[in-house]
């Protein structure tokens, strides 16, 4: 009886985000419900919510998620100080002249952005600003540039530093400590957010490179979605490049100052971390002071731009938190109706073993993203299945970026996809809805081939923290 209150409130929290209604107050409003409900009927004890406080007091006090409005700031600063736009037109003087060269400067401005910033939804939208209009000028197909737009502006879900990475860090951790003291292991090891942003970016660099690669077949495998006209002279990125890169000092300096700002905030980001000068909260008190510096000297900086950057950073970081305090009080809801259980038997008793219950529970995610977003499915669905998996034997380090690559995909997958929503919103009249879904679908399966490489490869995302962080073995 208490088992099945355990699915009716999966189910039913499930159809309320997708009625659309705020992710926090469905999945407090859905356990309380429920909770109410089956203390009447004999089946809960409300003794399980006694922990509530004390799960938002560790909400509140949990230093690692202090990253998270951090790195927020960064991303909104240097939107500010338009290093998108200026990193987009230089790239796109410098490959943009060659058949596929202007695609391929989109994906590493992506690549670059999402290191520096890690805002996806600003990276589309600037991204579908400028390289759009140019890529359909340039004989690329609707559907093609708009896939190659929203695929490389979601690299910030992957590549660190990353919002996801921060927080599926920190719940993949409770997960594993959970997982270990269920076998009876009483002095936990820990598995950090530095962790998580190490082993992601041997995978990200794949997944960019996979990229590039499609863009170079295309030609081959699909001609109609390139043609061969180059129209230079209409193209605003060769023009500012060619005026820029003209010759001289002047380029060379142009050159420096503009790559420059988004290399150094990553090396002085990331290279902290990675040498362990920091950890990803310190880091990203250096992004933010960077961030700001950089907005200072390219004169962006004011009063007032200050005030919308403190007032967006307060939104997100709210958000993030409140749907935090609401999945607590859903994961102890769950707990009291013996769901963890439930979940457990079936994933132990899968036909496959580990493997056939890891692929289980990712192809459920996948499909999860048709619908969700990533703060839904990481809050709700990781903490009921990370500890079994985990206690199963699986690495957390791998199992975090396995899960942090196919979260990306709730980014790119028709119909919900966000930044298929995000590009549809600022898209040329040419670019219909279907030609964003059906330019989506090459880079989904790119994705797909790359979480299968790390699934057959794990060394992929263990070996770099193993060395950086606990020696060569």
């Amino acid at each position: 009886m208490a088992e099945l209150f355990s699915i009716l409130m999966f189910a039913l929290t499930f159809f309320l985000l997708l009625l659309g209604f705020p992710v926090a107050f469905t999945l407090g409003g859905a356990a309380l419900f429920f909770a109410m409900v089956g203390y009447f009927l004999g089946v809960f004890d409300l003794i399980f919510l006694a922990a509530l406080p004390e799960r938002v007091f560790g909400v509140m006090t949990n230093e690692t998620l202090i990253a998270v409005p951090l790195f927020v700031f960064m991303g909104v600063m240097l939107e500010r100080s338009r290093i998108s736009e200026e990193l987009l037109e230089l790239m796109a003087g410098l490959f943009g002249r060659s058949r596929m060269g202007l695609g391929i400067s989109v994906c590493i401005v992506g690549a670059l952005l999402a290191a520096s910033t890690g805002i996806v939804g600003a990276t589309v939208v600037t991204m579908g600003l400028i390289s759009l209009p140019a890529m359909l000028k340039r004989g690329y197909s609707p559907s093609l540039a708009s896939g190659l737009v929203c695929a490389s502006g979601s690299l910030g879900q992957i590549i660190p530093p990353s919002i996801i990475l921060i927080i599926l860090g920190d719940v993949v951790s409770s997960a594993h400590q959970e997982a270990q003291l269920s076998q009876g292991i009483f002095s936990p090891t820990t598995v950090s957010v530095g962790d998580l942003f190490v082993g992601a970016i041997l995978p990200g660099l794949v997944l960019v490179v996979g990229y590039m690669v499609l863009l170079i077949l295309i030609p081959f495998l699909k001609p109609s979605w390139i043609s061969e006209r180059v129209e230079s002279q209409d193209l605003k990125g060769d023009e500012r490049g060619a005026n820029t890169l003209g010759g001289g000092s002047h380029s060379l300096g142009h050159l420096f100052g503009v790559l420059v700002a988004p290399l150094g905030l990553i090396v002085g980001v990331l290279g902290s971390i990675l040498g362990g000068i920091a950890t990803p909260t310190e880091a990203a008190s250096i992004g933010c002071v960077g961030a700001t510096l950089l907005a200072s000297l390219k004169k962006k900086m004011s009063l007032s731009v200050l005030r919308e950057v403190v007032q967006s950073t307060a939104k997100i970081h709210s958000m993030v938190f409140v749907i935090l305090v609401g999945a607590s009080l859903f994961s102890l809801v769950f707990r009291g109706f013996g769901g963890d259980e439930f979940v457990r038997e079936i994933l132990t008793g899968f036909k496959g073993g580990v493997w056939g219950s890891f692929f289980f529970v990712m192809f459920v995610m996948f499909l999860l993203g048709f619908f969700l977003d990533f703060f839904e499915i990481t809050f709700v669905v990781i903490p009921i299945v990370g500890p079994v998996l985990l206690s199963m034997g699986l690495d957390p380090i791998w199992f975090g970026v396995m899960v942090a690559l196919n979260l990306q995909t709730s980014f790119l997958t028709p119909p919900f996809g966000f930044a298929l929503f995000y590009l549809r919103g600022v898209a040329p009249k040419e670019v219909s809805t279907a030609h964003i879904y059906i330019g989506a679908i090459p880079f989904i399966l790119i994705q797909i081939l790359v979480l299968l490489l790390v699934a057959l490869v794990p060394e992929l995302a263990t070996w770099l923290p193993n060395q950086i962080f606990r020696g060569p073995s």
